[in-house]
C-alpha cells in the first residue's frame, strides 16, 4: 500500500473556527500537519489558529490548492461538508 498523504499535503479544516476544530488544528499544525486554511460560512478573511479562514470550500481551495481537507462541522451539517469539498475539487476527504 502506498501512501498517499504526508507532511507536505495542503489540508484544508472545514468547520475551523469551532472548539473541537481549534483542539484538532492547533495539535495538526503542532505536530506539523501543512494546514493551509480553514472553512466557516461568514467568517471569511478572517485568520484563526494562524491560518486564513474563507466562506467557501471554492475560494479556499482556489486560494491555496489544497488536495484534502478535515470535517468538524456538527453532523446534520457533515454531507453537505463533504459534498461542498467534493465539487471543489479536494481528492482526500
Amino acid at each position: 500500500m502506498s501512501i498517499i498523504l504526508d507532511e507536505t499535503t495542503p489540508v484544508l479544516v472545514q468547520g475551523v473556527t469551532g472548539r473541537i476544530a481549534t483542539f484538532h488544528t492547533a495539535e495538526m499544525l503542532t505536530y506539523g500537519t501543512n494546514v493551509v486554511g480553514g472553512v466557516t460560512p461568514g467568517r471569511g478573511g478572517d485568520t484563526h489558529c494562524d491560518v486564513p479562514v474563507f466562506d467557501t470550500m471554492k475560494q479556499a481551495v482556489a486560494a491555496t490548492e489544497a488536495t484534502a481537507s478535515v470535517v468538524f462541522v456538527p453532523p446534520p451539517f457533515a454531507a453537505d461538508a463533504i459534498m461542498e469539498a467534493a465539487d471543489a475539487g479536494i481528492e482526500y476527504c
